[in-house]
């Protein structure tokens, strides 16, 4: 039997959320409700996973004067119930972008999958986003979405670009708030370690902020860089993993804690006539409604001749050591957040394994699982896909 959901009146419900909270950047940091991110605290990590379905969008679907691809986000909107997906395309085939869809699922799989809108994301004069190519320091990389539970605004975060070359403009990373029509409407002040520049330290090239989720009833904006900063240490290799930093905001800014995520080693040797070093990296995190230190974290590997790895934990801030204080993790001694595996993609038959970088909470089942919802970047290429899939997830008794 298909699960059913109600879902209030979507009109009445945003101007419900809207009354409830303001535009939140619009706020001095004072009338900030204080969350306890110690609240609810978890001492086990126990949450299983078992495959429901899966299904493959066809490649470059045309929808509405674009191309569906790229899709590296994706949140449940709890006003309407559909789904929000954004593309990382960085306005090379259209301008930077995001989806709406109906995804059919229930415990025996993902049914279909109906894109139902898109609109292009908007700098604060109105204007679409360029490419890179303009050379005007104005170009974004989007990387994830998150509909805000309050208001059912869209948040989402782009990685910035940290040049290869003194003559290519610095382009900041960023978490922005946008209309749910992707008009631009503030944006989220960042840690000083979000940031990218010419210099020896900060993120790396495309290892910026990756990952986004809300947590503590909407009052906490968790953010995870997706590798290492140059001055936390070297990435992973064959032998060791490296820290990478998670960092819980409130909606205006000021940080509750920062924390290191223990990012695994690479699990292949590369093939060695690839010119391409194994990509790995915290591609999106999420966070369990009812405890705002517990987080399931989805890390991607790629490794040239070994294919993908993806892989999801359950992990804790419990017990982990604040390191918003530290300009440097390496040679720190460090409490890292705990973590246990909840699925190895590699153990759930899917037809493929793919560049899975999306990750969101969908319907609860009448067992009781909770649904989990994942979409593959497909780089809009051709030997890669974009794919749904969707799991079951429940707590150990």
């Amino acid at each position: 039997m298909r699960v059913k959901i109600t879902f209030m009146k979507a009109s009445l419900l945003r101007r419900a959320c809207t009354a409830a909270l303001l535009l939140a950047t619009t706020l001095a940091p004072s009338a900030a409700a204080q969350p306890d991110a110690g609240a609810g605290r978890s001492d086990v990590l126990g949450a299983q996973a078992r495959l429901l379905g899966e299904k493959i969008v066809p490649h470059k679907l045309s929808f509405q004067g674009t191309t569906v691809g790229g899709l590296s986000g994706i949140d449940q909107d709890p006003c309407t119930g559909e789904y929000v997906m954004v593309s990382d395309d960085r306005s090379y085939m259209q301008p930077a972008r995001f989806y709406t869809a109906e995804i059919d699922v229930d415990g025996a799989g993902v049914h279909s999958v109906d894109f139902t809108g898109t609109h292009p994301f908007l700098q604060p004069d109105g204007s679409v986003y360029p490419p890179s190519s303009a050379g005007d320091g104005k170009a974004v990389d989007p990387e994830e979405l998150r509909v805000d539970p309050m208001s059912c605004r869209y948040w989402w975060a782009q990685e910035g670009e940290r040049p290869k070359s003194s003559n290519d403009p610095v382009i900041q990373p960023s978490i922005q708030l946008a209309s749910r029509t992707g008009a631009y409407r503030g944006r989220l002040r960042l840690p000083s370690h979000y940031e990218n520049t010419l210099a020896d330290r900060g993120m790396r090239r495309n290892k910026a902020v990756e990952a986004i989720t809300f947590g503590g009833n909407g009052g906490l904006l968790t953010s995870a860089v997706e590798g290492p900063l140059i001055q936390d240490g070297p990435e992973p290799d064959l032998e060791r993993g490296a820290l990478v930093r998670v960092t819980q905001q409130t909606r205006w800014g000021q940080v509750v804690g920062q924390y290191a995520y223990p990012l695994d080693k690479i699990f292949a040797k590369s093939d060695p006539s690839s010119p391409w070093p194994p990509d790995t990296g915290v591609t999106a995190v999420l966070a369990f409604p009812d405890d705002p230190s517990r987080y399931l974290v989805l890390e991607r590997t790629w490794v040239a001749g070994a294919g993908f790895k993806i892989r999801i934990y359950d992990t804790t801030t419990s017990g982990a050591t604040k390191v918003q204080n530290m300009d440097s993790l390496a040679g720190q001694r460090v409490v890292p957040m705990r973590k246990k595996l909840v699925a190895d993609f590699h153990d759930l038959n899917l037809s493929a394994i793919d560049n899975t970088e999306g990750m969101t909470w969908g319907p609860t089942l009448p067992n009781g699982e909770r649904t989990l919802l994942l979409v593959s970047d497909d780089n809009f290429a051709d030997d890669e896909v974009t794919q749904i899939v969707a799991l079951g997830i429940r707590d150990s008794e």
